[in-house]
Order: structure tokens, then sequence, then C-alpha cells
């Protein structure tokens, strides 16, 4: 809709068309941007009305309130949530191809028009896929044992050595 019919109406209204890029670019925001907005919302709602009210009789103003009590705790619930949603949107990559912007999926499939070997390059293709998403999940998981203070304290006593009784 956005590569294909936009153009359309902006051409009939004489307005300047957009290129491949920036169709890709609004197409992959505007689709994030809905559940990302969806998982802040429900991260923030998750927090106990208990917090903040506990800002407001130290005299917090509401952005304090949101800035100091409810995001921080909000945060470390968002962290997964967050993590499965830039997984999603790494592989939806793959989905600008329709509209021939060049990607990964997209120069697999300029590949194999030369070379007629669909198997071993789209394999590859789909290879390259998992290592980005292992590598984010790993870094998402890092980052969501590092928000939560339960987790590090586990994690930083098995690093340290046991001190001999005396």
């Amino acid at each position: 809709m956005i590569y294909f019919g936009l153009p359309g109406l902006f051409n009939s209204l004489g307005l300047p068309t957009f290129s491949q890029w920036w169709a890709a670019i609004a197409a992959l925001t505007l689709n994030s941007s809905a559940y990302i907005a969806e998982i802040i919302r429900a991260g923030i709602q998750s927090i106990a009305l208990g917090q903040t009210e506990a800002a407001e009789s130290l005299g917090l103003s509401p952005i304090e309130t949101m800035r100091y009590v409810i995001f921080p705790q909000a945060f470390r619930v968002i962290i997964p949530p967050l993590a499965n949603e830039f997984i999603t949107m790494l592989k939806d990559t793959s989905l600008v191809a329709v509209i021939g912007y060049q990607e990964l999926f997209r120069a697999g499939q300029l590949i194999v028009a030369k070379n007629y070997r669909s198997l071993e390059i789209y394999i590859l293709v789909a290879l390259v896929y998992l290592v980005l998403t292992i590598i984010s999940s790993q870094f998402f998981s890092r980052l969501e044992i590092w928000m939560n203070p339960v987790e590090r304290r586990k994690q930083q006593a098995q690093r340290r050595p046991a001190v001999p009784a005396s």
C-alpha cells in the first residue's frame, strides 16, 4: 500500500513520490510502532498504583514519577517483549523484497537468478538471519539479566571465589 498505492495518489495530486528505501522504512515503522506502543503501555500499567501514590506522597511531579519511579521498574518488564518485537522486525525486513528493495533476502533472490542454485543460497540467507537472531537474543538476554537486580546478584555470587573459613 505504501509503495504501490500512495505514489498513485501523490502523482494525481502532483506531489513527488518517495523511493523504495523510504517506503520500506515507513512500512516497517508503521507496523512495528503500534506493537511497541502497546508493549510500553502494558509495561507501564503493570506497575502497581501504590508506586505512583508513594511518589506523589514524596512530592514528585507526574514527570518525575514516570522518570524515577515508574519507568525504571516498567523497563524490566518491557525488555522481553521489546526484544521479541526487535527480532520480529529484523526478520520482517525480508518482506521489503516485495517492492524490489535490495536487502538480504532480495540479494539472495538476485544471486539465485544469476546462478540457479536456490537451495544453497536460501540456506545461506536463512543462516545469516539465524545468526543475527541468535546474537540479538543473547544481547537482550544479557540486558534482561543486567536490569534484574536479583539475577545480577546471583551471577555476581557465582563469579566470586569462595572465601575459606578461618
